[in-house]
């Protein structure tokens, strides 16, 4: 029996993880672990001990103290890649050597070149399977908001503003180090990003960058971006790293309006609401559209896994990532150059 079938027969894909990074052993492994598709073989550090640490608290079988042999485990089928930002593309990269499918945390690269180095490599139609963790787009509230938006529920839409933000100050932490990748349009702003273009289903034409810095960690703590679509649909976001915890996504169209409270981190186990203005006024009492409690990190494993299983497409192309990067870099330079950018 080869491989392929070998998995197919048994129902599971076997998952390794590089690193352990908080986002995967608060959130990405115990979340797939609940799922239905994945089983989490393994995991690895560079610190064999923390590895073996977060295998034990984690209920791991397999702990591995370097990346190399983790991804020489030939039980290992899939990889989660959770390390940071400057790492994604080169370990990314390894993994696919090792004969790995890889689901990598955004954003995919540095910059979209760096990010496109996954696409001269996977081949057409893709050996091994890559895609770039958004998992809020498994959620039911996305499913939900897109279902709205195409079906004209809001009539045409004109606007999408979105805020993203958080405190975190901290200089050790990677989120704060300009050469790793960090940064809050890298980190946050590329959802607000991608929540326009997928609900949207189209690229902006042209878009225009504010930032400011932190003087002496060097990111960007503060960003902001309007984004021209087809049919001058206009899209404003603005997101930080240190001000106030908060999130929010509008969307607004010519007989309606639809507000997404928690659009990122969605929680897992409790129910969340979509509210919609049917364009009565602006003292409206919405109507309230609940969403059952969902997992999205549950539903984007087992999708990934799905993929693998049943030989499909992944769920988001990997053509989506390096776009989503082409926007954050023309955000960059609109910045640097005080000008709009076009793509």
């Amino acid at each position: 029996m080869n491989p392929l079938s070998d998995t197919v027969a048994r129902g599971r894909i076997r998952w390794g993880v590089l690193s352990t990074a908080k986002i995967a052993t608060r959130q990405v492994i115990p979340a797939m672990q609940q799922g239905v598709l994945t089983e989490i073989l393994a995991i690895a550090s560079r610190d064999e001990d923390k590895a073996i640490a977060a295998a034990k608290e984690l209920g791991i079988p397999r702990a591995y103290g370097s990346y190399e042999d983790l991804l020489s485990d030939p039980d290992v089928e899939a990889i989660y890649n959770p390390l940071p930002n400057h790492l994604h593309v080169s370990w990314t990269l390894k993994a696919l050597e090792a004969g790995k499918h890889v689901l990598c945390e955004k954003p995919l690269g540095l910059d979209a070149s760096d990010a496109a180095r996954i696409l001269g490599v996977i081949g057409t139609p893709p050996r091994f399977k890559v895609m770039e963790a958004f998992m809020y787009r498994f959620h039911p509230q996305w499913q939900k908001a897109l279902s709205l938006v195409q079906s004209l529920a809001l009539g045409e839409v004109r606007a999408i503003s979105s805020f993203f933000s958080y405190y975190n100050a901290q200089p050790e932490n990677i989120r704060n180090h300009p050469d790793m990748g960090g940064g809050g349009l890298m980190d946050i702003g590329c959802y607000c990003i991608s929540w326009p273009r997928f609900l949207l289903g189209d690229e902006p034409v042209r878009v225009v960058g504010l930032s400011a810095h932190d003087p002496v960690l060097g990111v960007d703590r503060l960003a902001s971006g309007i984004l021209e679509f087809p049919g001058e649909v206009q899209v404003t976001f603005t997101c930080s790293t240190q001000m106030v915890p908060y999130q929010r996504v509008q969307v607004l169209g010519t007989k309606g309006r639809l507000e997404m409270e928690i659009p990122a981190n969605a929680p897992a186990g409790e129910a969340t609401r979509l509210l919609l203005f049917s364009g009565k006024g602006v003292r409206e009492e919405p109507e309230v559209i609940a969403i059952e409690p969902s997992n999205q990190y549950t539903l984007q494993g087992d999708a990934f896994s799905r993929a693998i299983l049943e030989d499909l497409p992944v769920p988001t192309p990997l053509t989506d990532a390096v776009a989503n990067m082409a926007v954050i870099d023309a955000l960059v330079r609109s910045g640097k150059e005080g000008r709009w950018v076009e793509l």
